[in-house]
């Protein structure tokens, strides 16, 4: 039996799952094994210095792969962004058909994305959001539940509720993020109304993430409970792993009178970069979810999608089967 959605046919993937774009794992060589295992590797644009790098980025999974694979942009309100159209036009001039974005107005990226028939996931973590971005002509919500890393938004929905309350009024495919990590995941996410499933910390712990291997044990060893919320009383909440930084940057965001320059230095994207590559956990943050309670090994990316494609089949096909009683025999 093959999970065959909407999904799978847009993107020309064989599995409907989707590697989540993160910053400073979404590199060519995890893209590319997701990408070959069936399911749809993405790369992190920012996660390149310079357009010009994220270019030859592009070149290097091309060459590690003949599947699809897509890029992320994620917009960020900064006082000094990136340079986002520089990035947009090396997705667009690299060829790339298949872009995750996610963040803040992304209108004037959608609409350039869409001239040149590329098609676009959206992040998004409201059904209000989903549906703005469904009216703005994105191809493919991807609907984040509290239960994700990175930033869920401020309405604190987990994705039983979220999912198909989305599924609900939302009428383009959904994919469904936040709190995925195996077969029971995917086939949930099908009953609730989506059709496919987002995975980040999951992909986090395979052999082809390019993170240390001391990051990778610290996820598996995590629990559901090892995560904190940070950055909360600013308005931008996100969901980190529990280490001595996370903890250290609650306790300074709970006086009355905390301001961010409390904690700038040591939320700094160069030392959570430096803790997934050293391995040196008190270095920065570690943006990991709460599905690191059911993450117990570090497989390679064909065997994780297998196992979670066979495991999603046999529980459509066999145990929820197995609780339908034929009304002949019902009677």
């Amino acid at each position: 039996m093959a999970l065959t959605t909407r999904i799978t046919d847009m993107l020309g993937v064989r599995h409907p799952i989707v590697q989540g774009g993160m910053m400073w794992v979404g590199r060519a060589e995890l893209a590319a094994a997701v990408s070959n295992a069936g399911g749809l590797g993405i790369l992190t644009a920012l996660t390149q210095p310079t357009p010009d790098d994220l270019r030859r980025e592009i070149d290097r999974c091309r060459a590690l792969t003949d599947a699809p694979f897509g890029v992320n942009l994620t917009i960020l309100p900064s006082v000094s962004p990136p340079p986002y159209a520089e990035y947009r036009r090396a997705i667009i001039e690299s060829g790339i058909t298949i872009v995750e974005t996610a963040g803040h107005k992304p209108q004037e990226h959608v609409d350039e994305f869409k001239s040149h028939g590329v098609t676009v996931l959206h992040k998004c973590t409201a059904v209000r959001h989903a549906l703005s971005a469904e009216r703005m002509g994105v191809d493919i919500i991807s609907i984040d539940g509290f239960e994700c890393a990175g930033h869920p938004g401020e309405d604190d929905i987990p994705g039983l509720i979220l999912i198909p309350a989305a599924a609900d009024k939302v009428t383009i495919p959904m994919i469904a993020s936040g709190g995925f990590g195996d077969g029971r995941g995917l086939a949930a996410a099908l009953a609730l109304g989506a059709e496919g499933i987002n995975m980040g910390t999951r992909f986090c712990a395979t052999v082809e993430a390019p993170i240390h291997d001391l990051v990778k044990a610290f996820i598996v060893a995590n629990d559901e409970r090892d995560t904190r919320l940070i950055f909360r009383k600013f308005h931008n909440t996100g969901r980190v792993a529990r280490n001595s930084i996370s903890e250290r940057v609650v306790a300074l965001s709970q006086p009355a009178e905390a301001v961010f320059e409390d904690i700038r230095a040591l939320v700094s994207g160069a030392k959570g970069r430096e803790a997934l590559e050293t391995g040196n956990l008190d270095a920065g943050l570690v943006w990991a979810g709460q599905v690191q309670g059911l993450i117990h090994d570090v497989p390679t990316c064909q065997a994780l999608i297998d196992r979670i494609v066979a495991d999603a089949e046999a529980i459509i096909r066999g145990r929820l089967a197995a609780f339908v009683t034929p009304r002949e025999m019902a009677a």
